[in-house]
């Protein structure tokens, strides 16, 4: 009995000096909390400038950019992207954060990208999707069907680096034998898919 009561004090005492310690632990607020962007105006560590409230209008409401954004069909990956960052939403502008919409033709995919500013959570809203990897986004229409989904990122800024296009498209071109060496093909292995992306995507 003595030393139940013993643990518990133990516990209670634990919980009391450790508390201070999760409630540091949590995200920091926005610096502001109403600040829809000024486009024209140059963007600085906390966003771009904010408007003056009184010229704030539907800068929140992105409706129109909320229904199948386009043909997913009309290019080579069979996928389309209908960004909703905050040059194209004004009003999440120091909010940290943003979202797209990925259409999916059936096979289509999102080339393998990351966001270096963001972490990304997606919710697949018709179809099938395969993604496997954490880090590197490879979404995948695996259905017979168009697929969609919304993506939300905890930046209003997420930014995006394809992986293909920056292993052979970029500019500088990364050297033809630095590809064979890394990737362990011929050299006219990675001369035919450096001419796959010369136009970028």
């Amino acid at each position: 009995m003595e030393r139940s009561k013993t643990l518990a004090a133990l516990f209670i005492h634990t919980l009391v000096l450790v508390s201070p310690l999760l409630v540091m632990a949590t995200d920091p607020d926005p610096l502001q909390d109403f600040c829809v962007a000024d486009l024209n105006g140059v963007p600085s560590v906390n966003g771009y400038p904010c408007k003056p409230p009184s010229s704030a209008g539907d800068e929140f409401l992105f409706s129109s950019r909320a229904t199948m954004g386009g043909d997913p069909t009309s290019n080579p990956n069979g996928s389309n992207v209908t960004e909703l960052d905050v040059t194209h939403w004004p009003g999440v502008n120091t909010l940290g954060m943003s979202m797209n919409r990925v259409d999916f033709a059936p096979g289509g995919t999102n080339p393998p990208h990351i966001h270096p500013r963001a972490t990304e959570v997606g919710l697949v809203t018709r179809g099938e999707r395969h993604h496997r990897q954490p880090r590197i986004r490879e979404p995948f229409n695996i259905g017979k069907e168009e697929a969609s989904m919304v993506v939300s990122f905890n930046s209003q800024n997420p930014g995006i680096v394809f992986v293909p296009l920056t292993m052979f498209g970029s500019s500088p071109p990364i050297p033809t034998p630095v590809l064979v060496k890394a990737l362990r093909v011929d050299a006219q292995v990675v001369d035919l898919i450096k001419s796959k992306f010369t136009g970028g995507y």
